[in-house]
């Protein structure tokens, strides 16, 4: 009896810790972070890891998601867009993760799209991009076209500017934003000439590259910025610019040392937030343009308790190699942060983590209060939101110039935008 009593002790004990990881598993939800933290991309992408894991410890601080902590899985997709691939698979398969948030460029998340797809995962994208895509396992808070290429173009026009230099980093997002502008400047009836960077055609002579590009990484644009000064000598012109990375560096510091500046050739940048103007000559660059769907500057009671809530985690921060000092907000991080509160109302709303029903309930439109307003999800995975157009201080804020309410997010872009 006593070795029975003691065997049966024992097979209790192998039993009750063969259930610990069960047990912990059953506590936390796992979610992905998927994001650049070296290579070119790092300069912009470091900062979404950092609100995201202030997001994801503001949330477990209230109790976590349907009673279970928010457990982050972060991987490095070192700015490798077939690595992006790898790293998607990992989480979505060997991690199990309930949803992922990530990825800047548009060739990193076409790099993982078919990944989430075939394995009915979901993430949720927080960067501006080009459109001409509605995934089924993707949630875009990030500004469409309608939300920021086309208002800004607008608004440049209405200052009375008639040339528009286009410039950009040599993937999608550049590519296909440049050929919609173009499209869209010559609606507004803009000639062709007067559209710089030029263009390349098919046999049949249709246009199908518009702009200047350069690579990831490119340093030298002793050229690039001489043709834009000699482009610029009639007045009237802007540069419309979709370089993206650490390339914007020695850009904006060639184009100073060319003697350009905000007054004679203004450039508008859509892949250049606060966040950017950290490792910029921001001081240089006074007067020069965003357009975001958040601005730091913006004056509100939830803007004001973001950025202090932020403030004093990364204060008490134990993230190793986090940066805490000189730290700004900016839209990406927003649209993230916006993102994991969408994505936590839509499990309450479903009761349940599965992907599908997630997404059902994001289809049906759920409304988020967030530092830049209302955010609401649409039924073709894009979000309606606020969008401003910025100006650049010398502290690297920007002054709100106009704003637009309730802009109604677009993929396929055919027209103006338009407001909800």
């Amino acid at each position: 009896m006593k070795f029975s009593l003691k065997l049966s002790r024992l097979a209790i004990a192998a039993a009750l810790a063969s259930l610990t990881p069960v047990i912990h598993s059953q506590e936390t939800v796992k979610v992905g972070v998927l994001h650049s933290l070296s290579g070119t991309m790092a300069i912009s992408e470091t900062s979404l890891r950092d609100v995201l894991l202030f997001t994801f410890d503001e949330i477990n601080a209230k109790g976590g998601v349907l009673g279970k902590k928010i457990e982050p899985v972060v991987v490095d997709g070192a700015s490798n867009w077939p690595l992006f691939a790898e790293k998607a698979k990992q989480l979505l398969e060997q991690d199990k993760v309930s949803v992922t948030f990530g990825c800047w460029t548009s060739v990193s998340r076409k790099s993982v799209l078919p990944v989430f797809e075939s394995n009915k995962g979901l993430l949720f994208y927080p960067v501006q991009y080009e459109g001409e895509e509605m995934s089924p396992n993707i949630m875009y808070t990030a500004e469409a076209v309608n939300q920021q290429a086309t208002p800004a173009v607008d608004y440049m026009l209405e200052k009375g500017f008639k040339k528009f230099y286009l410039l950009g980093s040599d993937y999608v997002y550049p590519q296909t934003t440049n050929l919609v502008l173009l499209e869209y400047l010559l609606s507004k009836g803009v000639p062709l000439e007067n559209i710089g960077g030029g263009f390349k055609k098919d046999e049949s002579g249709k246009i199908i590259s518009a702009g200047k590009y350069t690579p990831f990484g490119h340093t030298d644009y002793q050229q690039i910025v001489s043709e834009i000064k000699q482009y610029a000598a009639g007045g009237d012109t802007c540069v419309i610019s979709t370089l993206n990375g650490d390339t914007n560096v020695p850009f904006f510091k060639e184009y100073a040392a060319a003697g350009l500046t905000a007054e004679t050739c203004p450039v508008v940048s859509f892949s250049i937030s606060e966040d950017e103007f950290r490792g910029l000559p921001a001081k240089q660059l006074v007067g020069q343009l965003g357009c975001w769907t958040y601005f730091q500057s913006i004056k509100s009671d939830a803007n004001e308790k973001f950025i202090a809530d932020f403030d004093a985690w990364l204060a008490k921060s134990d993230v190793p190699g986090i940066v805490k000092d000189g730290r700004v907000t900016c839209s990406p991080m927003v649209l993230s942060y916006v993102g994991v509160y969408l994505w936590k109302a839509a499990v309450e709303k479903a009761g349940t983590f599965e992907v599908e029903k997630v997404i059902a309930e994001l289809e049906k439109g759920i409304s988020f209060e967030g530092p830049a307003g209302t955010v609401t999800s649409q039924k073709n995975h894009h979000v309606t939101k606020n969008v401003f157009i910025g100006e650049t201080k010398a502290n690297g804020q920007f002054k709100i110039l106009k704003s637009y309410d309730n802009v109604y997010g677009e993929p396929f872009l055919k027209g103006t935008f338009k407001t909800k």
